[in-house]
């Protein structure tokens, strides 16, 4: 079973934002790169209201550091 519970695009960025990710560039409606001086590039590709459910969010986790507990 999963640790990760399904959030709201725009409140994952937050918390990515929180963990030292920033925008490096925006293109379109949802594709966001972004940069962080220990990992490499991530593209963030959901709009705002976008529900982003438990395994994508396990994906994202693995990629980036993020962790439950920084939502």
């Amino acid at each position: 079973m999963s640790n990760w519970k399904s959030a709201k695009a725009k409140r994952v960025l937050a918390a990515l934002e929180r963990i030292g990710w920033s925008v490096k560039r925006h293109r379109g409606g949802s594709h966001k790169v972004l940069e962080h001086a220990e990992y490499p590039d991530y593209v963030f590709s959901f709009h705002d209201g976008d529900e982003v459910g438990p395994k994508m969010m396990a994906r994202i986790a693995k990629k980036t550091g993020l962790k439950p507990e920084d939502l």
